[in-house]
């Protein structure tokens, strides 16, 4: 008899912040946005500074995102999640992963990014990452092809249970990534510098994000028992 295959679920969106050095300004720019687009998480990019400002940054921020059922995650900042009332952080590398697991387990969201190969991957898995980002511009602002990153995605997708997220630079890459496998998509620079703004961007890359789902197959074919 046929197998049925569950659906595969739909791709979220995981929204990355602009540098953020004056909060209230920001403030009345996000609802707006997030009011867009089913938005599952925020990666807040702060402006270096003193730990109270950092904090206060945080504060001003958090209660529009996590009233809106998002997860407010800090990138790096890992000595402020709990202090400033984040969900959890965005790690960048494996070792910097390992380092802040006793911090943050099991109470706080750990995703990681900056993993260079496939053992890094795993082993971020096999450690208990939340996620993992693949993707992303290393420090000189290089990244891998978009033919590279589907294929890592599509790689996870298949074998591993932790989400894996896609780093989208463009709309056409979110389309891409979720074609590919990605649990989730970070969008970030282009929908903040789009020319028709960020909350319509936003939208546009929910759309490209909802039409590349449905014409991707079932995850695995249905067997004969």
């Amino acid at each position: 008899m046929s197998k049925t295959i569950p659906p595969r679920p739909l791709p979220r969106l995981y929204l990355a912040t602009p540098v953020i050095d004056d909060p209230q300004s920001f403030a009345k720019v996000l609802p707006s946005v997030l009011a867009e687009a089913d938005v599952a998480a925020v990666l807040l990019h702060l402006k270096p500074s003193d730990p109270r400002t950092l904090i206060s940054r945080v504060k001003t921020l958090a209660p529009l995102i996590q009233d809106k059922g998002a997860a407010l995650l800090l990138d790096g900042h890992v000595d402020l999640v709990a202090r400033a009332g984040a969900d959890g952080v965005h790690l960048p590398g494996l070792s910097a992963f390992e380092e802040a697991l006793p911090t943050l387990k099991p109470d706080r969201i750990a995703g990681v990014g900056g993993l260079a190969t496939r053992h890094d991957s795993m082993t971020a898995g096999e450690l208990g990452a939340d996620y993992v980002l693949f993707g992303e511009p290393n420090e000189k602002g290089e990244r891998p092809s978009i033919a590279a990153i589907c294929e890592r995605l599509g790689w996870w997708d298949e074998l591993f249970e932790p989400p894996s997220v896609g780093f989208a630079a463009t709309l056409e890459e979110a389309g891409a990534f979720a074609g590919a496998g990605a649990d989730f998509i970070l969008a970030g620079d282009f929908v903040w510098s789009a020319a028709e703004g960020p909350a319509a961007a936003l939208r546009a890359t929910d759309a490209a994000i909802r039409k590349a789902h449905a014409a991707r197959p079932a995850k695995a074919d249905a067997s004969q028992g």
